[in-house]
């Protein structure tokens, strides 16, 4: 046996590509879209990680709206600089829910409400600001 995707739906697929791909890093693999079933399948892998776990975004191409909230669970990524790549995201203007206060986790969410761990590779980095002193903004 071996795991080959975790499928996510997304009720815009520019913004969640924006989100995943140009914001938090992942890249595109493969694309699929099926005209009769009238939607879209892209997978999205980290760099290196092509041949190992995907993430499926799933556009319907007829308008739903997709209220999973914390049932879902998460998505996890380790990071190689929780930090610098927290920064990133909220510079471009991603809200992050946990902030890495002890430069190990954090949490922040896709257009869709999905919910991304990001823990930092090997050790926790030591606490740093405005990150350790940030409060938890919305659900996570």
């Amino acid at each position: 046996m071996r795991y080959l995707h975790t499928m996510v739906r997304v009720s815009d697929l520019d913004q969640s590509l924006d989100f995943y791909c140009a914001k938090l890093g992942l890249e595109e693999v493969r694309r699929y879209e099926n005209e009769k079933g009238r939607f879209t399948l892209v997978f999205l892998a980290a760099p290196g990680d092509r041949d190992r776990a995907m993430v499926e975004l799933t556009y319907n191409w007829e308008p739903e709206d997709y209220r999973i909230g914390r049932a879902f669970g998460h998505l996890a990524y380790e990071v190689e600089d929780i930090y610098a790549l927290c920064d990133r995201l909220l510079k471009s203007g991603v809200t992050i829910n946990r902030p890495p206060r002890d430069g190990r986790m954090a949490f922040v969410r896709s257009p869709d409400n999905v919910s991304i761990e990001l823990l930092q590779k090997g050790d926790a980095l030591p606490p740093q600001e405005p990150w350790a002193s940030m409060p938890n903004t919305g659900e996570w």
